[in-house]
Parts: structure tokens; C-alpha cells; sequence
């Protein structure tokens, strides 16, 4: 340094240098802080350049503007005019503080300036101390000009830059005096020093109090800590302590958190804001969206990593010091004082990475955090605008069936055989067809694929992002590690990077097929998922039909086809493995063999050196091979989430989303009319883009003119011919509903009436015209009705929650409007009948309620919104003439619905005509007549119509007759019952573990992986120790073979990166961690052997070194290949026993389950055990070892260490015990709060029609957001929690090693191997600890998910399927003249054993072949009765027998395959129709369609040509538009042709056994659906059928035909059906009503209707059709002869 004469800038020991330092760092400081004030104008290419590189590092979103933004978005304003307030003032006393400390500073600084030039010292000398002078002046006046309340960053960086300056020059004095006896500057200048350093310590901390940020108006002070986040409020200094943390470790560490304890997120990182923010970017693809919003975070991380890794080299540079300082004979006071200062340094360094580590770790955990929930979000709000593909078949399932048709149709024809090269290029082509299958495509994701979406892979991009640090530390490091070893070993250093040059091919083979393995996971695991989803929601239907095993042997299909990927995704990580285990040892080897090959000798100490540098470069080197992998699946996740954020979506029109974004949209002339304008529509499918054009235009867009039913099947690309399945469109429609007006829509079955409604709603895809409709909820009309729908549908979507909030559905509570509603909707009778009223829970899907109940309810939530416009889905079929009526009267044409306009789909056109003012009739898709009633009328086309309905109606009046008393049916098998003496919730809260993780749960899975592989691998874990220590002792007995004096000064001794966190490298197969490198000194040779000469043998020695190396990585890849076998033995094993125990669960359990709870444990927790636990017990267990083999070295070599040790040991174990207790809480609650965001979702895509309809998405958002922040506030708060952790224990280590070190100058004197071996054992024993700690729990999270699985294995189970000692002969229950077949005697039911009996002492006798009613109030007890047959529920008294065998002493499923039940909804699975029909294959094709033939699913001539030919022959639809008129009743035999031609399914609709089914049956409509049922039940001809009555949601044709059907078909069968209407059971041969649980009357209708005072008597009468049931009762007892 030129100022201090011939003093080099780095000679500390000048006094002129140490000044120049202490005056020069902090006045550029300042200078460049001066600078960044000014912003000069720039050209306008120039500032956007500028703007464009600043953009990055602009943080994303501040505290304040998040707050900003959610207070905008409450009170629905643009976020400018969000008023927010956040007080400012700054104390004086601060600044006081500040400007007098400054200003004296100051004064101090020029005043001794001034001395020194005046008494001629050196002017540079004067200088410093001005320009020391001018940075006090700028912090003197900084809190004037610009005052702050938080922290003033600039200010604290000089005085920090200050203190620096101020050690260097007080230190430089004491140390030249202490080590080489220069005089001391005089007292007035060290105590001048003294003061400046007090002075600048004591501003620091009042610095160090200042609050990060300021409350704003929303929050509370007191609640800062408590429920707000302490993180953004704390002082400083509890942010570079992370002590804000420390009171929730505090409070978990001695009792069990709940959700309240932990307080919420900070706003910056809550979904909402962000989300807000997020989905306003202008970016298009979704990479550079997360990018612009997670660039600050991401590139502080980066920068910080490079700190870290500088910091973390800084250990050895330093250690190499301080060993070369001591390994001197002759130690003078200066080399101790040169020690000592290192020690020191070293210390610093390692709390400098410290805090590295623990803001870059902090950054990319916020990045993660935000990033998780923006895709969530994203994912969610897509899933409210995307079109509604409920009813798609999976294009690929159809195709994938016509091309499993295709190759048996060639195997059988003779094919021209293949030359050996068209059979290599068919095979190449395969290979490319496979890989392309599994890549995302866009389309039709179905609910698993996206629940699946939310799960896995918005998680997988999170996890990716906070682990990002690896990417960027290792090539650094990898850097000055070369850098390292090329001044250690030169150019032979490098010899060994050949081994990198070689594996590489092999290297990239391994990353390419692990993308393609990736995807096949994902998408087998999606196959999985689907099943799963499929059985669990129709568990009870499988149930009654006896077919579990058939489904868990399909979804154990699934999961073997996914384990089959997984073994493949294994080997591949044995393989990567392999690689990089041996390519360190390998390269290692090939150094040191070079080495010596060109002479020169390895001494202890350069060997010791390269191992440690060779370890540090291994993990970098394994990391980026891991990394890219990993990266690349990630890519994978990124493009599952962008195909499916790329569905098409529906327009504004419809979404009031999108509406919300795109502001008020241009007004249409009729805005608020409803209606359409020459508009055809055909249902959503996916719009397959085929990559080979000609492929497209022969069947990709075949113009059908096929019409059908409210159904669809997609039709791919990629069908054949067979395929041509049914396709349905409405067309040209024109209308418009008058407004304020009731208007009808009536039809046959399959006519369109549903899809009008979807078109109307916007849920179809428009071919041409325009729909008229605009919703608008802040438009309010005179009336006070906003212009928004109401919707019911036909399928009532109910929410789990109470009745009374499913009917509010959000909006406010009116006393005296919900009481209207509940009354004109005929609820008020039901809602006396349950204890806890409208208080009630509604299970999933509305378990809990009748078919009728749903209905209502879902009508009364239309009714209640105060909406203009109002769509039912046909909600009279639901419910019996007599609520019909009231529904009508009260409904209709009450107050609620007056001035509005509404939209009802009917059938019951008499009854509804008189209140109706307009009326649309659909055939075929196409509005066949429209017109107000009285224009119809006098056009005398009403009559037809009215004709046509009075056949249906006087039919259905009298079909519906009455259905029994007040109500249809009691729930299936739901104890309602005895439920309503006893308010309770239906579904209980998730159960969650407390404390630690117990035995047993580590038993349930080392036993379900096998004990033996883990003793294995317990063995394994010591070899490796031994083997750790057995090539140190190698090395050092090579050293002493040059029979040289051993020098150890160059010893790094194994320093390793070991305190950083790069053990949080997220990976299936583990590196092996803990190499500890240790010394052992020893005079005698290894093993007292006498060994031959190094320098004659060198090859000898390196022989045994790589023998050694190697045997460790056979070692370590044999423990890798056990763990990977016991951990998918035990995903086998665990999986198939959650899965029979779910199935096989008691019906109940099902009810009171949601879905998402059953989903949750087969999703995320399998996964779990599937990917992470093995490694993470493998993880916990090799860290144990390494630190009991660090700490035995450490006692046996330096016993005196334990003293310090004790100490620390016991800050470790309080941390730990904290960290342990608070983390497993938060994790668990993690896990329990994921579920509600998943069953959620599912049920939001189930309904999803009905929440568009009326513009409650928004809603629906913000308690997603709600529930993402939930469970984010556990995650975010867990790792926080770590990473103080992280932080206490690197403080810690830090300290160990600082003790150590000092010990080691005093007391080691010329032993410099001792010395490394303490310090380099004291660092191997903290990084242990905080390995396990964090490992373990890893661990204890990932084994709460076995908790979870095992919790699940308790559950309680059905009776067994089959007890076989007690099998029933092949011929029971025989129908033969069986006057007996089924018998109850004193039979009495209870729910549990604490409730009330549901039946009382009944007893009664069916015969063979008899058809019996049963009837009975809501609640009488029918449905149970009718379950306990089935033996859903066991008598608690009593039994019943059934052909003589007592139903409790057989199993189940004998029991259930003998009879067949028809439940009220049926149920369809995804398949083909014929899968449906007969799922064993027990019958041939063409008995299969001839059931449907007999339930009219198909006509005759189609019939034959399938059986025949199986070509679909396409019957056009006929050009006469409606039937010709009919009078009489007399019709429905002689309707001959015509009419089934036009209103039945059959003839319009190519169905075949092959039909493709889409999950649930969504693509049948719902009279369809039941057809399909009965043609089940009679495919099964057994000799009981329980049939719950379920003709609601077909025309009364329809009913009549399957009426006709079970009276025709089921002869030879004893038929009990639960009758709902009295129609249908008035000539039966025997009625059997119950009464609150007894039996009242069992006899022949017409006595019983005849018998005065009889309950049937009061009903019949009470239906309004008494005459004409009473006629048919007589007509049926005459036939009989009984009168």
C-alpha cells in the first residue's frame, strides 16, 4: 500500500495499514450509498435495459402490498383504492441517540485529525481520520433527512464496518505487544480506541431492537406472537437469532400443539395475495410466470449458497493454519498468538455459514412456500373454469378396447409374416409409440389425475425449488476443491477425472430412462388413483352386489403395475448408485496411484489432505447426476400442471371468474333475458389433436348425425369403426323464456330436457348461434333478485355440510325467508323429525338423506338465493303426488318464485300447466313446439301434448301415488332412526397421534419389510465404520512404510462439508454420509506386521487401498438393494391390508368417512411409504453410527475433551428434545389438514355445474385458500423450526471445534496429528447429532404416515365373506314351492348397543315366488329391515331364515351373490356395458343383451344385427316429429314401432356390449342408468330381489316398461320391494307397513285397504287416487279368487 510506504496492503502488522483499512472500507460504503441516491435520466433503450436487469431482484411482493391486496379483494375495489394504514412514527429518543453519537463521533474523529497534521505527523495519518469523520457525519444526519422506524440497513452496515475497523486497529496494538514486545500508543489512544469500539457496540443494539416491520391497521399488537407471525414484526436481532421461533419450540416442547397454538402465515406468503398477484402476471407459459414471481428469493439463494461454500472452505484453510502453527519444535508466543487468531477466525467463519445457510435456506423455503401454494391455487381456479368433462370416456380406454379387438381379429386371420427388419422398425415404432403415451396430455384430466396434480406434483416443483441451493454450491465447490487438490497431488490430481470421463455415457443413458421411468409412475400411480376413486365411492353398491373381491383384485391390478414401474425406477437408482459410489473410490485410487507412479512418496499428511478434498468434491459430484435427474422429473410435474392448466375453459358468459379479471363485460341488447338465438350444441369432449393429418379427417371428425341421449362418448382419433358410439346434439334452437314468467320443458326420456338446461347454463360446447344469458351479481332488478341462476339439478349435488348451510350455500341468513323456503319446500316435516333439525350433517353426497330429501333440498338452496333467473332439473320425480302437489302449490306459484323467471323440466305437465305460462317440448335434441300455454291452446296442439302427458300422468299420478305418507324413503342403511333421538356429527374429526411415535408402529413396518433385511442392515452399517476406519489405518501405515518421521502438517484431516445442509438432498437412493476420516497415531506398524517398502512397492499399497474402497461400496450398494426390497415388500404388504380393511369395513364407517380422508391414506401416506421411509430409518441409523464411532475416538484419544462436551452435549439434547416434540406435532397436523383441501376438491368437481350456476367460485376460492393456508402455516412453520435448529447446533459445532482448537495450541505442542484428530473428531461428533436429530424426524413424519395406515388396519369389519365349514349348498335359496323362503322371527335391530331398537319383535313368513310390499312412514324402519336381510346390520334379538339356513351362521358374500338388491340410484363403473353387466363372465354375449333387449335398453333388430354381425347399424333419427295423438290409456301396447322409435334410448342409440362406460356412468342419463341396473339384476336370476323402489328419474313410459319388467321377469323370484308409491304395490300379493319399528299390518291389498282405520287405508285415502287403487286391489284379489 503505497500510502504506508514499503508496507504491502495485506501487512497487518503495520499500524499505517491497519488505519487504512479501518478509514477506507467504511467511507466506500458510504460513497457507493451516496451514489444509489442519484438516478440520473437515461434514453429510453437504455432505461429499459436497465428496468429489465432490475426486475429479478425486485422482492415480490412486501408485507403492506399483500395486506393491500386481501383488503382489496374484500371489499372488491382495485387495490389502489384500498385504503390501508400503517403508523409511522419513529421514538426520538432513537434518533437522539443517533444524530448525538454521530455528531460526536464526528467532532472526536476531526478534532484528532486536525491534531496529527498540526504535529506533522504523516498527512495520510490526518486523512484516515477525516474520512472516518465524513461516514459519522452521514449517519449523524441519515435519521434526520430520512427517518425510519425498522431498521436503517445502510446505517448498520457502516457501524458493523466500523467495529471491523476498530478490532483490526485495538487487536493490531495488543497482539504486537503480546507476541513480539512493541511498545504500546499511548493511553489516551487505547482508551480513545476502547470507547469508539463501546460506542458502536451499544448503537448496534439499539439497532438490533428495532422491529422488522410495522403493524398496519388490521393488526393487532397484542396478537403479535400469539395468532399473527412474530417473523415479520420481531427485532433484528431475533432475526439474525431466528429466535422468534424459539416460543413455539418453547410451548411444543412441553405440551402438544393444536392449531391455534401455531400462529398464522405472514401475509406475504398467504395464497391469497399472492394468487391474486400471480394470475394477473402478463406471462404466458407457467415457467416464466413462477420465475417472475420467485426470481428474488431464488437469486438470493443463489447468492448466499456462494457464501456458504466460500465460508465452508474458509474451515480447512484455516485448520492447515493453525496445525502448521503448531507442528514446530521450537513454538514461539507469536506462532501461539497466530494460532489462536485463526481458531478464531475459523469460528467466525463458521457462524458466517451459519447464517448463510440459514437465509438461503430460508429464501428457498419461502420460494417454495409461495410456489406450492400458486400452483394450488392455479389449480384450483382452473378447475372452476374449465369445461365440465364429467361424462368423457377416457379416449384412450376406447381405444385401447378397439385395438385389443383389432389384434384378436388379426391373430385369427392369417397375417403375411414379418421380414427381420420390418419386425426391428414395427418394434423401434412401439418403443416411440410407449414413451409418447405417457406424456401429459391436455384433455380431460378426471378427478384423480387432478387431485393427483395438487397432491404430487405442485409438491414435487415446490420440493424442487427449496433444494435448488444444490445446484449452484456444487460446481463452486467442486472449483476450489480442484483448485485444492491441484496444490496438493499437481497434475495427478486430475488423472482420476477419467473415471467422470467414462461414466458419463452410462451416466446420461441412466438420467434419459429414468425421465421415461418417471413418467410411467405418474401415470400408473394416476391408474391407481382412479380405481381407487372409483371403488371408494361406490363401496356400498359393490357391497350389496357381493363383488369386493373383484374390485380389490382390480385395484391390486393397478398397484402392481405401478410396483412394476417402481421396481424399474429402483434398479435405475441401483445403477446411478453404483456410478457414483465407485467413481470417487475409483478416481481416488487412480490419483494416488499416479501419484506414486511418478515417484513421488505419500505421506501421511498429503494423503489425509486428498482423502478430505476427494470427500468434500464427492458429494458435489453425486449431487449434480441426482440433481439433473430430478430436475428433469420435475420438468415432467411442471408439464402435467401446464397441460392441464391449458384445458379449454368456459367463457365469461358462464364464469364469473373470469368476469371478475376482465371487467365489466360489453352489455348485449337483452342482457337480462335468458334463452338462445339458432343455437346447436353438442356435449364437452377433448379435442384429440392427432399428429398424423389423414389419420384425422378419416375418423377424427366423423359428422354424425348419431343422436342420443343426455349422454356423450368422446371419439378419438385413434377408434375404429365398432366405435361409433352414441353422439348427441341439441340443434337450432331458438327461444326465450319469458321473463318473470314459469316456463315448461317437458319431453321423453333422452329427449334433451337436461341438456337444455346445461346449453342454457353454458355448459356445452356451442356449434353455432349464441346463448342470451349474462349473470351479474351486483345487477339487483326491482325486485330485489340479482341477475344470477339458481340451479337444481336431476342428480342433487349436496355439500357436507348441515341442511341449513347447504340451503344458504353462502349467502346471508334471512330468518323469515329460510322459514318460507323450508315450508314451501315440504322440509319442515322432515326437519321435525330430526333432533338436531337443519343443525343436521349431510354426509358425503348426502348420504344421510332420502332420494326425495336430496331433491328438496337442493331445491329449496335455489329457491332461497335471491336470483332472477331459476333452472330445476326435474325436482317433482323425486318425490310422491301428494308433495308434489304442495311443491306446486307453495313452490311454483308461491311468493319465492313470483316476478322470477324459472325454468322447471317435467314430466308432470297436468299439474304444473295450470301455474305455467310458457311450455317447450324437446324431441331428438330439437324443440318440437314452443308457445305460451294459451296460444297453444288455441292452436289445439296443448291437447296433444296434454293428451300425451295424461297417459304419462294419470299413470304417474297414479305411480307416484302417494308414496308412503309423508315421505319416501329412510336412507339406506343409515341409522336415521336412531340417529335422531341423538344429536351428534355425523363425521368425526380426523383422529390425530399425539406424542411420540410408538413401538408398534415401528414394528407393524420392520415386520411388514421383514426383521431379517434389517438386521442385514444393521450389520451393514457397522462393516462400513470398520471399513471407514480400516482405510485410515491403511493410509497410515503406508505413510510410516517410507519409514520417514511422521508429518501431518499438511493435514486437513478429513475436514468434511459436513455442517452444511446438503444431507436435505431429496433422493431415493442415499448417499452414504458418514465417512468419517479419522487418525489413528501409531508407532508400530498396522496390525504390528512388519510391511514391505513403500518406495520399492508402491502398487502394493495402492492395491490394498482400492480393495478396501471397493469392498466398502459392495457393502453400501448390497445395503442399498435391501432396503429397496424390504421397503417395497412392505409397500406391498401395507397396501393390500388398508385396502381389504377399507372394503371390507362396516357400512357405517363409509357413511361417517369423507372420501378425501379414505383417499388421503391410499394417496399421500402410501406414497410416503413407497418413496422416502425406508431411506429416512436407513438415514437415522448410519448417523447413530457415525456419531458413536466419532465420539469413541474422540474419548479414546483425547479423553479431556468430554469436559466441554458435557456442556454442549446438553444444549444439543434441550434443542433437540424441543425441535423432536414441536416438529412431529406440526407434521401431523400437516398431514390431518391436507385432507379437508382434497375431499374438498373432489366434491368441488363433482359439482361443479351447480357453483358456476350460481357465480360461487369466488367463494369457493377463498376457502381454498383458507384451507391451503392452513396446512402451509404447519409446513412453513416446520421448517422454520429447523432451521433454527440448524442455526443453534452449527453455533454449537462452531463452539466444540473452538474449545478444541484452543486446547490443542495450549496443550499439543509439535503433536500436530493429535491436534487434527480433536478437532477434526469434534466436528464429526456435532454434525452427527444434527443429522440424526434431523433425520429422525424425517423419520417420525414419514412414519406418521404408517400411523395413519395403521390406524386404518383397526377398523371395524363386516362378518366374514365366507365361513367355510358353513358354505350353503349350490341350490340355495331354492324358489321350488318353498312356502317358507324367508322367515323372521322376533327379529329386533339395533344401531349400537347404547341406541334404541329400529325394529321391535318382528316376526313374519315370505313364500317362493310372492311379490311383497313394504311400506311405512319415513323413519318406520323399512330400509332397515330390508338392509338386515342383506345382513348390513345384525339382529340384536331375533333372526331370520332364509330357505331354512339362519343368515348370521354363513358369510356375507355367500349370503349377498345369492340375492340381488337394486338400489335406488344405480351405480356404473368405468368399462365396457358389459363389464358392468356381468363382471365374473359368468354368461355368454348373447344372453347378455338379451337382458338388455328385455328392459327396452336396445331394440329387437338392433338386438339381432349386434348378435349377428356385431356391425351397429345407425338408425337416423325419423323425420316425423312427434307421435300421432292417442286417446285411452290402452296405448302403451300397441304404440308398435313408431313411438319406440322415437322416445325410447334403444332405436337412436348404437349401444352395444362394447359401449364405453365413463366412471360413475355420468355418460347415460339417469333412466338409462337404471335400465342398465335392472338388466343386472335380472342377469343374476335370483330367487330373493330386494328391490328399493327407484323409478323418480325416468318418464313415466320408462316406469311403466320397468314396472313391466319386474312384473314380467321376476316371476319365479320372491320380490320385496320398498315401495315408495302406492301404485306400484296395490296388486302385489301381500303388503307388509310398519309403523315406528313394528309391524302393524301384513296382509293382501284389498283387505287391507278395506280394513277401517287401517294405516294403508289412511294412506291410500290421503293420496288422492283412492278409487282407482281401490279398483285395482279388487281386480288383483278377483284374479287371485279371492273375493
Amino acid at each position: 500500500m503505497a500510502l504506508c510506504g514499503d508496507s504491502n496492503a495485506f501487512d497487518l502488522s503495520s499500524p499505517c495499514v491497519r488505519g487504512s483499512w479501518a478509514a477506507l472500507v467504511p467511507s466506500i460504503l458510504v460513497l457507493a450509498l451516496c451514489l444509489s441516491f442519484v438516478h440520473p435520466p437515461l434514453p429510453g433503450a437504455l432505461q429499459n435495459v436497465v428496468d429489465t436487469v432490475k426486475r429479478p431482484f425486485a422482492p415480490y411482493m412486501s408485507l403492506h402490498e399483500a395486506e393491500g391486496l386481501m383488503l382489496a379483494d374484500e371489499q372488491n375495489v382495485a387495490e389502489d383504492n384500498a385504503s390501508l394504514k400503517v403508523e409511522n412514527t419513529v421514538p426520538l429518543w432513537r434518533t437522539l441517540i443517533f444524530v448525538f453519537f454521530g455528531l460526536l463521533e464526528c467532532l472526536a474523529w476531526l478534532a484528532n485529525g486536525s491534531f496529527l497534521l498540526i504535529t506533522g505527523r504523516p498527512t495520510w495519518d490526518g486523512i484516515q481520520h477525516f474520512l472516518i469523520a465524513l461516514t459519522w457525519l452521514y449517519t449523524a444526519a441519515r435519521p434526520v433527512i430520512r427517518p425510519t422506524a425498522t431498521p436503517p440497513y445502510d446505517t448498520f452496515s457502516i457501524y458493523l464496518a466500523h467495529i471491523c475497523g476498530g478490532v483490526l486497529q485495538l487487536g493490531g496494538y495488543l497482539f504486537a505487544h503480546n507476541s513480539s514486545g512493541a511498545p504500546l500508543p499511548s493511553t489516551w489512544v487505547l482508551v480513545g480506541l476502547s470507547l469508539n469500539l463501546a460506542v458502536l457496540v451499544g448503537l448496534v443494539v439499539v439497532i438490533m431492537e428495532m422491529p422488522l416491520a410495522l403493524p398496519s391497521h388490521l393488526v393487532k399488537k397484542e396478537n403479535i406472537g400469539s395468532s399473527v407471525s412474530p417473523e415479520d414484526y420481531t427485532p433484528l436481532w431475533g432475526w439474525v437469532t431466528f429466535t422468534w421461533v424459539y416460543p413455539l419450540v418453547k410451548r411444543g416442547r412441553d405440551t402438544t400443539l393444536n392449531e391455534k397454538d401455531v400462529w398464522a402465515l405472514s401475509p406475504n406468503i398467504q395464497s391469497r395475495p399472492i394468487f391474486i398477484k400471480f394470475s394477473s402476471l402478463p406471462q404466458k407459459s407457467l415457467l416464466k410466470k413462477l420465475w417472475v414471481a420467485n426470481s428474488f428469493d431464488i437469486i438470493g439463494d443463489f447468492v448466499l449458497t456462494m457464501f456458504s461454500v466460500i465460508f465452508n472452505y474458509a474451515g480447512p484453510f484455516f485448520l492447515k493454519r493453525i496445525l502448521d502453527a503448531v507442528d514446530t519444535t521450537t513454538e514461539s508466543e507469536k506462532d501461539k498468538g497466530i494460532a489462536y487468531i485463526y481458531a478464531i477466525l475459523m469460528f467466525l467463519s463458521q457462524i458466517a455459514k451459519a447464517q448463510c445457510d440459514v437465509y438461503h435456506l430460508w429464501l428457498g423455503r419461502r420460494a417454495a412456500t409461495r410456489m406450492r401454494s400458486e400452483l394450488m391455487a392455479a389449480i384450483y381456479d382452473k378447475a372452476l373454469k374449465r369445461r365440465d368433462f364429467s361424462g368423457v370416456v377416457d379416449a384412450e380406454k376406447v381405444k385401447e378396447a378397439a385395438e385389443k379387438k383389432a389384434a384378436a381379429a388379426a391373430a385369427s386371420s392369417t397375417a403375411p409374416a414379418l421380414t427381420k427388419a420390418e419386425k426391428k422398425a414395427k418394434a423401434k415404432e412401439d418403443k416411440k409409440k410407449a414413451e409418447k403415451e405417457d406424456d401429459p396430455k391436455a384433455g380431460a384430466a378426471d378427478t384423480g389425475k387432478i387431485v393427483n396434480l395438487m397432491a404430487g406434483d405442485a409438491n414435487r416443483v415446490a420440493m424442487q425449488i427449496s433444494g435448488l441451493y444444490f445446484l449452484y454450491g456444487a460446481p463452486m465447490e467442486i472449483i476450489i476443491g480442484s483448485i485444492f487438490l491441484y496444490q496438493l497431488l499437481g497434475f495427478s490430481a486430475f488423472a482420476g477425472f477419467v473415471v467422470l470421463l467414462l461414466g458419463w455415457p452410462l451416466n446420461s443413458y441412466l438420467t434419459k430412462r429414468s425421465i421415461r421411468i418417471q413418467k410411467g409412475v405418474l401415470k400408473a400411480k394416476d391408474t391407481r388413483m382412479g380405481v381407487l376413486n372409483e371403488l371408494i365411492s361406490a363401496v356400498k353398491f359393490i357391497k350389496f352386489f357381493a363383488w369386493e373381491q373383484r374390485w380389490i383384485d382390480r385395484a391390486l391390478k393397478a398397484r402392481e403395475a405401478e410396483i412394476q414401474w417402481m421396481i424399474k425406477a429402483r434398479i435405475n437408482g441401483v445403477g446411478f448408485y453404483l456410478l457414483w459410489i465407485t467413481a470417487p473410490i475409483l478416481l481416488t485410487v487412480i490419483s494416488f496411484g499416479s501419484y506414486v507412479m511418478l515417484g513421488n512418496q505419500l505421506t501421511i499428511g498429503t494423503a489425509f489432505t486428498a482423502i478430505a478434498l476427494f470427500g468434500m468434491i464427492r458429494q458435489p459430484l453425486n449431487i449434480i447426476p441426482t440433481f439433473i435427474v430430478q430436475l428433469l422429473q420435475t420438468r415432467v410435474s411442471l408439464n402435467r400442471i401446464g397441460a392441464y392448466l391449458d384445458e379449454a375453459e368456459v367463457n365469461e358468459q358462464v364464469s364469473s371468474l373470469k368476469k371478475d379479471r376482465s371487467g365489466p363485460v360489453a352489455s348485449l341488447a337483452g342482457d337480462d333475458r335468458l334463452g338462445f338465438e339458432n343455437a346447436s350444441f353438442k356435449w364437452n369432449e377433448v379435442e384429440e389433436v392427432s399428429s398424423d393429418k389423414a389419420d384425422q379427417n378419416q375418423n377424427g371428425h366423423r359428422s354424425s348425425n348419431v343422436s342420443e341421449t343426455d349422454s356423450i362418448l368422446t371419439t378419438g382419433s385413434g377408434e375404429t369403426a365398432t366405435a361409433a358410439d352414441h353422439k348427441f346434439e341439441l340443434k337450432d334452437l331458438s327461444v326465450v323464456f319469458p321473463d318473470g314468467k314459469l316456463t315448461l320443458v317437458t319431453g321423453p326420456t333422452a329427449s334433451g330436457k337436461t341438456a337444455l338446461l346445461m346449453a342454457v347454463l353454458g355448459e356445452m360446447t356451442t356449434l353455432n348461434g349464441r346463448i342470451i344469458m349474462a349473470k351479474n351479481t351486483s345487477k339487483i332488478d326491482g325486485n330485489g333478485n340479482m341477475q344470477v341462476i339458481s340451479y337444481a339439478a336431476q342428480t342433487p349435488w349436496l355439500r357436507h355440510q348441515s341442511i341449513k348451510d347447504n340451503i344458504l350455500f353462502g349467502y346471508p341468513f334471512d330468518e323469515a325467508r329460510y322459514n318460507q323456503v323450508i315450508d314451501c319446500c315440504a322440509l319442515r316435516a322432515d326437519l321435525d323429525m330430526l333432533e338436531d333439525g337443519d343443525e343436521t350433517e349431510i354426509g358425503e353426497k348426502g348420504v344421510s338423506l332420502s332420494g326425495g330429501q336430496k331433491a328438496r333440498v337442493a331445491l329449496a338452496r335455489a329457491v332461497y338465493a335471491k336470483t332472477k333467473f331459476v333452472l330445476l332439473d326435474d325436482p317433482l320425480s323425486a318425490v310422491d303426488s301428494h308433495t308434489s302437489r304442495t311443491l306446486y302449490e307453495k313452490c311454483l306459484c308461491g311468493p319465492l318464485l313470483q316476478n322470477r323467471t324459472v325454468v322447471l323440466v317435467t314430466h308432470h305437465v297436468e299439474l304444473v300447466l295450470p301455474g305455467a305460462h310458457y311450455l317447450v317440448r324437446m324431441l331428438d335434441g330439437r324443440i318440437d313446439t314452443q308457445g305460451t300455454v294459451r296460444e297453444l291452446r288455441e292452436q289445439g296442439v296443448l291437447e296433444d301434448i296434454a293428451q300425451d302427458a295424461a297417459v304419462e300422468v294419470k299413470k304417474e299420478e297414479m305411480a307416484v301415488a302417494e308414496e308412503t305418507a309423508i315421505d319416501d324413503v329412510d336412507a339406506a342403511a343409515d341409522p336415521k332412526d336412531a340417529e335422531a333421538k341423538k344429536p351428534r356429527k355425523l363425521v368425526k374429526d380426523e383422529h390425530r397421534e399425539v406424542g411420540g411415535v410408538k413401538w408398534n408402529i415401528y414394528k407393524s413396518y420392520l415386520k411388514a419389510s421383514s426383521y431379517s433385511i434389517w438386521v442385514f442392515l444393521v450389520i451393514v452399517i457397522f462393516l462400513q465404520q470398520l471399513l471407514g476406519v480400516g482405510e485410515k489405518l491403511w493410509i497410515k501405515t503406508w505413510g510410516e512404510a517410507y519409514k520417514e518421521p511422521q508429518n501431518a502438517s499438511a493435514l486437513y484431516a478429513g475436514y468434511r462439508a459436513f455442517m452444511g445442509p446438503e444431507y436435505e438432498i431429496p433422493m431415493d437412493g442415499q448417499i452414504s454420509r458418514f465417512h468419517t476420516y479419522e487418525l489413528h497415531p501409531s508407532t508400530s506398524g498396522f496390525l504390528s506386521v512388519d510391511w514391505p517398502s513403500a518406495i520399492d512397492h508402491p502398487l502394493f499399497y495402492v492395491g490394498i487401498y482400492a480393495a478396501i474402497g471397493l469392498t466398502m461400496a459392495f457393502v453400501t450398494i448390497a445395503s442399498s438393494v435391501a432396503q429397496i426390497t424390504g421397503a417395497l415388500r412392505a409397500s406391498r404388504k401395507l397396501f393390500k391390508q388398508l385396502l381389504v380393511t377399507v372394503v371390507h369395513a362396516t357400512f357405517r364407517f363409509h357413511d361417517t368417512t369423507p372420501q378425501g380422508r379414505m383417499l388421503n391414506r391410499f394417496g399421500k401416506d402410501i406414497d410416503t411409504i413407497d418413496s422416502s421411509l425406508a431411506s429416512s430409518l436407513q438415514q437415522v441409523n448410519s448417523s447413530l453410527a457415525g456419531f458413536f464411532a466419532a465420539l469413541l475416538t474422540v474419548t479414546v484419544v483425547f479423553p479431556v475433551f468430554l469436559i466441554p462436551a458435557t456442556f454442549i452435549g446438553y444444549f444439543y439434547y434441550t434443542f433437540a428434545v424441543g425441535y423432536l416434540n414441536t416438529g412431529r406435532d406440526l407434521r401431523r397436523m400437516e398431514s390431518n389438514s391436507r385432507s379437508p383441501i382434497f375431499s374438498d376438491f373432489g366434491e368441488l368437481l363433482n359439482g361443479i355445474v351447480t357453483v358456476r350456476a350460481f357465480s360461487a367460485e369466488k367463494r369457493f376460492l377463498d376457502n381454498l385458500h383458507a384451507r391451503v393456508d392452513l396446512t402451509t402455516k404447519m409446513w412453513y412453520t416446520f421448517w422454520m423450526t429447523n432451521r433454527w435448529l440448524l442455526l443453534n447446533f452449527d453455533f454449537l459445532g462452531g463452539l466444540a471445534v473452538f474449545f478444541t482448537s484452543m486446547f490443542s495450541i495450549h496443550f499439543l505442542v509439535n503433536n500436530a496429528g493429535l491436534a487434527g484428530l480433536a478437532i477434526t473428531s469434534a466436528l464429526n461428533f456435532t454434525t452427527s447429532v444434527y443429522w440424526a436429530c434431523r433425520f429422525w424426524t424425517g423419520l417420525e413424519l414419514d412414519l406418521n404416515s404408517v400411523e395413519r395406515v395403521v390406524e386404518y388396519l383397526e377398523l371395524p369389519q363386516e362378518p366374514p365373506a365366507v365361513i367355510d365349514d358353513h358354505r350353503p349348498p349350490a341350490y340355495w335359496p331354492s324358489s321350488a314351492k318353498n312356502d317358507s323362503l324367508i322367515v323372521a322371527e322376533n327379529l329386533s335391530i339395533k344401531y349400537a348397543p347404547d341406541l334404541p331398537s329400529v325394529i321391535q319383535d318382528v316376526s313374519f313368513n315370505l313364500r317362493a315366488g310372492e311379490r311383497i310390499g313394504l311400506l311405512g312412514r319415513t323413519g318406520s324402519g323399512k330400509s332397515t329391515l330390508a338392509m338386515s336381510i342383506l345382513r348390513f346390520t345384525d339382529p340384536s334379538s331375533g333372526r331370520i331364515l332364509i330357505d331354512g339356513i339362519d343368515i348370521t351362521k354363513i358369510g356375507v358374500e355367500d349370503l349377498r351373490s345369492r340375492l340381488t338388491f337394486i338400489p335406488q340410484d344405480a351405480t356404473l363403473f368405468s368399462g365396457t356395458l358389459r363389464e358392468n353387466l356381468d363382471p365374473f363372465d359368468e354368461h355368454d354375449d348373447a344372453t347378455c343383451l338379451e337382458v338388455l333387449y328385455r328392459v327396452q335398453m336396445i331394440s329387437r333388430s338392433n338386438n339381432a344385427s349386434q348378435s349377428t354381425s356385431r356391425e351397429h347399424s345407425v338408425v337416423p333419427s325419423p323425420d316425423v316429429s312427434r307421435p300421432a295423438s292417442i286417446t285411452g290409456v290402452e296405448r302403451e301396447e300397441t304404440t308398435g314401432s313408431i313411438a319406440s322409435a322415437l322416445t325410447e334410448v334403444d332405436a337412436k342409440t348404437t349401444v352395444s356390449l362394447d359401449t364405453q362406460v365413463s366412471a360413475g356412468g355420468t355418460n347415460f342419463s339417469q333412466g338409462q342408468r337404471q335400465l342398465i341396473a335392472m338388466a343386472r339384476a335380472l342377469l343374476r336370476r335370483s330367487s330373493v330381489v330386494v328391490l328399493d323402489e327407484a323409478t323418480s328419474s325416468v318418464d313415466f313410459k320408462t316406469d311403466s316398461k320397468i314396472q313391466t319388467t319386474i312384473r314380467e321377469e321376476f316371476t319365479d323370484s320372491l320380490l320385496l320391494t320398498i315401495a315408495h308409491r302406492l301404485k306400484t304395490v296395490i296388486d302385489y300379493d301381500r303388503l307388509l307397513v310398519l309403523d315406528k319399528g313394528k309391524l302393524v299390518e301384513f296382509d293382501t291389498p284389498y283387505r287391507l285397504i278395506n280394513k277401517e282405520d287401517g294405516i294403508f287405508r289412511g294412506m291410500c285415502l290421503k293420496s288422492g287416487y283412492f278409487g282407482e287403487l281401490e279398483t285395482s286391489a279388487r281386480a288383483k284379489a278377483e284374479r287371485d279368487g279371492l273375493i
